[in-house]
């Protein structure tokens, strides 16, 4: 008993300190606000990016006229922001590597958005889109306010007005079912 209150106590400390090293996939640096690293920061942004504009495409084809444009909105938006993210990479101003697939989690999102039809693609649509500019507000906002490398930091609170937009946007077509 006294070991296992000794080894959470430690794990508790030592949170912190691991955060970053754990990345955005785990949810740690969100819960305790901290900013990501600039590594992070990136392959969160570009694999977000092509997630956007796959299920975007997805959403012109199968959603309805509301998700359609919005998708319209989100493919041409985050086709954008992929192109300045790789724009500051490639000038040297940021490095990183830019992750050039998706990871499993967002594939896993994108294969059951594949499968859905009607309503049932529409309430998948909406909530992921909500979810995911959810996470995409706080990722900016965080590295906005504490990123390590200035031209990054400068971009993500550039881009910041923009997906915030764009939560409201998903919120309002989620409560439009």
């Amino acid at each position: 008993m006294k070991r296992s209150v000794i080894m959470l106590g430690c794990a508790l400390l030592a949170g912190p300190a691991f955060a970053q090293s754990a990345g955005e996939t785990t949810g740690v640096n969100s819960a305790l606000g901290i900013s990501p690293s600039t590594a992070d920061f990136v392959k969160e942004v570009a694999i977000s990016d092509l997630f956007e504009i796959e299920a975007g495409k997805l959403a012109q084809a199968k959603g309805n006229a509301d998700e359609k444009a919005f998708a319209s909105q989100m493919v041409s938006d985050h086709t954008k922001t992929s192109t300045e993210l790789k724009g500051l990479v490639a000038g040297g101003k940021v490095k990183a590597e830019l992750p050039t697939a998706l990871d499993s989690s967002h594939q896993g999102k994108l294969d059951k958005l594949k499968r859905q039809r009607g309503k049932d693609f529409s309430s998948e649509f909406n909530s992921m889109q909500a979810s995911a500019h959810k996470d995409a507000v706080s990722l900016f906002e965080r590295y906005a306010k504490s990123g390590d490398n200035p031209d990054l930091k400068d971009w993500a609170g550039q881009t910041l007005p923009a997906l915030k937009h764009h939560l409201e946007m998903a919120q309002d077509l989620s409560k439009k079912k």
